[in-house]
């Protein structure tokens, strides 16, 4: 049996990507206790809600995210995942300048997938503001990447 494994997702406020991705990723391993998962902003208030888009496009898909508050990203949440995901590269390369000491965590949520027309390594775009179609955009990314986000920490961590 391996390891507990803490994935941390990233984004900018908190509100929208990154508990997309959080709610996601806790839908897809349910039923797994090997798993948790969270999320944080670099720009974050604390306790705020969720994005009423992401709200609804989770709701729509039947996937919950119950008790978000949005938090700000600090040295104690790193310390504590085993995995941080940031949405962008400027998210990534923020991370790598403000925690350095956690920088062999730091991952692109699209890391491990090829998005169509966009590439491996594609930034997650931030939809706040662009209505529903950017929201389900976003979505559809995480559906891509999150299988391959479990899959690739499945086989590395022990």
């Amino acid at each position: 049996m391996s390891r507990p494994k803490h994935v941390l997702f990233v984004c900018t406020g908190n509100t929208c990507r990154s508990p997309m991705a959080e709610a996601i990723l806790r839908h897809a391993v349910e039923g797994r206790d090997d798993f948790q998962t969270s999320s944080a902003g670099l720009s974050a208030s604390r306790k705020g809600s969720c994005n009423v888009e992401t709200a609804a496009l989770l709701k729509r898909r039947g996937v919950r995210l119950e008790g978000f508050g949005s938090r700000p990203i600090s040295d104690s949440i790193l310390a504590a995942a085993t995995h941080v995901f940031a949405m962008t590269r400027d998210h990534l390369e923020i991370l790598e300048e403000r925690f350095p000491a956690h920088s062999d965590k730091y991952f692109l949520v699209c890391e491990f997938v090829e998005i169509p027309g966009k590439g491996i390594g594609t930034d997650i775009p931030d939809p706040i503001g662009m209505g529903r179609e950017a929201y389900q955009e976003v979505a559809d990314m995480l559906d891509l990447a999150i299988p391959t986000i479990v899959e690739y920490i499945d086989r590395t961590w022990t």
